[in-house]
């Protein structure tokens, strides 16, 4: 059965209650289990004061401990209903917990790139690990604790206002004392511990970005200075974990002391009222019995309020992300774009990042199906911005970018992306095997598509040599390649995905010179047929590019050919003497 959509706009528990409103049939054993447990606490100081009145005075001894025996039965009932709450109550905690990192993990993978660039690695991390992992006991024993802690509560005010409501009235104004502090130190608590979740995210930056970087800070024998970083964002959590603490110390206690002087109050009174023969000792008996079931809801939230806050807090930081937009999304009525032929445009193209400064302004690119364009200019001119425009890594501020005529905004993300093959200067290697890493680029392909693919990138030969062949482990990020390697594993991804456009961004600069004369060779062939949009700094390799357009200032200086650009004698042409060409 396909779960209907949430609305993350609505009120945190309304959207809470429907997750756990996924798994009905193991919140209605929990349910069930915790009425009873509830009314087991009930009964068994109404039997008793009725076992007192009745069969006690009339010496109906057997009768009595035949009672006796038949609630020593009931509470081992209770022991097996808790044992049921507990691993069924828990069952349903997690798979509510896992259902909420399932919808956040695909939730962030629609988010744009923008939403990347703002945001560090570990803190996405805590959102999806650490901010989710008290949501299993709060969605446990929120309903649990709130369904036996009203029916113990309520129960047994009624029952006490029967037996006596003088007595009972004292008890309720301790209670008003009580809940007045309560709610006065929710706040805070929930306010701390936002803050430990939010230092939390910052210690797991911190350690991503430590054990990625472990390479750099060795070669710079900056260990000390790692440690600094990690030791002050440890700090900041360990300050916001105490404060936490504080404010849950001064709740507790409070507790404490309002359920102890409720005892207090309950013995005073009473003795008055048998002194006034008010009241008689059976009825105090009765009533101090039932005040432990009275109170034991109050214990029982005080416990419960700090799995509250942590998984209420976790909860909030879910929604947080849940209700983040994608900065690039489908139109309503978006097409899907069929197999193309490969014609690009960029028509008067504008763009700035969010934060307004303007990357690109007005331009104006063609190029014709099978044709290969190379964007050359200084670091920072905007021609890997060009570039990501294509596949909607980012949207145009003003103008419009074009495949087959069609504006990319007018088609689906996924059947445009289907039709472009990127290939970065830094290649990313998932942890796994060769063949894994080739597969990427299209998950259904055969194990016979994948050597052909390898083939044409010129690895196959080097995969074979490896321990395992193509089911050789490569890594983490795939440390265990060369450069050269990796690079012609992402050249076999994109000749299995055979799209028709290509985007090469500085595919070779990082390599060696022999390395790259070899990469060049595989690129070549795998740029055959398809449209290419080439970025390069080392212009020998695009000197045969169909167009060359030098990118400056955010503007299209100059385009043309090679031929065309020296004759200029402009830009590129100073830029082909800085290289000696």
């Amino acid at each position: 059965m396909t779960n209907k959509p949430i609305n993350y706009k609505a009120p945190p528990l309304q959207i809470f209650a429907r997750y756990i409103g996924r798994h009905k049939g193991l919140f209605a054993l929990d349910m069930a289990c915790s009425v009873a447990v509830a009314l087991v606490d009930l009964i068994f100081p109404y039997v008793s004061r009725k076992s007192m009145y009745t069969l006690l005075p009339e010496k109906q001894y057997k009768a009595f401990f035949a009672v006796m025996l038949l609630m020593a039965g009931a509470y081992v009932i209770k022991a097996a209903l808790n044992y049921a709450i507990v691993v069924y109550g828990h069952r349903m905690g997690v798979l509510t917990e896992s259902d909420m990192r399932r919808d956040l993990f695909e939730h962030m993978q629609s988010l744009s790139f923008s939403y990347y660039d703002r945001h560090r690695t570990g803190v996405l991390m805590s959102h999806i690990t650490s901010d989710l992992f008290d949501v299993t006991e709060l969605a446990h024993h929120g309903p649990e604790n709130l369904l036996i802690c009203a029916l113990t509560f309520f129960g047994s005010m009624l029952v006490m206002l029967t037996i006596s409501w003088r007595l009972a009235l004292a008890l309720f104004l301790v209670l008003a004392v009580s809940v007045w502090f309560t709610l006065t130190q929710r706040m805070r608590m929930r306010r701390a511990n936002l803050e430990v979740k939010r230092k939390t995210g910052e210690i797991y930056a911190a350690i991503e970005s430590s054990i990625s970087g472990i390479r750099t800070a060795k070669a710079f024998a900056n260990e000390d200075k790692e440690s600094q970083k990690f030791n002050a964002a440890n700090a900041l959590y360990r300050g916001a974990k105490v404060e936490y603490y504080r404010a849950m110390a001064g709740f507790q206690s409070g507790m404490e002391f309002s359920s102890g002087i409720a005892q207090v109050a309950v013995i005073a009174v009473g003795g008055l009222l048998i002194m006034g023969g008010e009241l008689s000792y059976v009825d105090l008996i009765t009533f101090s019995l039932y005040i432990t079931t009275f109170v034991n809801p109050i214990r029982r939230l005080s416990q419960f309020s700090e799995t509250y806050m942590q998984g209420m807090a976790g909860f909030s930081r879910f929604l947080e992300v849940m209700n983040t937009e994608p900065a690039v999304t489908d139109a309503p009525d978006a097409k899907t774009l069929g197999e193309v032929a490969g014609e690009v445009e960029y028509r008067d193209v504008s763009f700035s990042y969010q934060n307004g400064l303007p990357v690109l302004r007005h331009v104006n690119l063609h190029v014709r199906p099978g044709e290969c364009l190379a964007l050359v200019g200084p670091s920072g001119g905007g021609k890997t911005t060009i570039s990501n425009l294509l596949p909607r890594f980012y949207d145009v501020t003003d103008g419009a970018v074009l495949v087959d005529g069609q504006d990319v905004r007018t088609v689906t993300q996924t059947s445009l992306r289907r039709n472009i093959g990127v290939i970065q200067q830094e290649v990313f290697m998932f942890a796994g095997t060769v063949r894994e890493n080739i597969r990427y680029g299209r998950p259904d392909a055969s194990d016979a598509e994948i050597v052909e693919a390898a083939v044409r990138a010129e690895i196959h030969d080097e995969i074979m040599q490896m321990p395992d062949g193509y089911d050789s482990y490569i890594g983490e990020r795939g440390i265990m390649l060369s450069g050269g390697q990796k690079q012609r594993i992402s050249i076999a991804r994109v000749f299995l995905k055979n799209p028709k456009i290509l985007v090469l961004d500085e595919a070779t600069s990082a390599l060696d010179t022999v390395t790259e004369q070899r990469i060049q060779a595989s690129l070549d062939e795998l740029s055959r047929g398809r449209t290419t949009i080439v970025i390069a700094h080392r212009l020998s390799t695009v000197k045969h590019a169909d167009c060359i357009a030098v990118v400056e200032d955010e503007h299209i200086v100059e385009q043309g050919s090679h031929e065309e650009l020296m004759a200029k004698n402009g830009v590129y042409a100073a830029l082909c003497r800085a290289q000696a060409l």
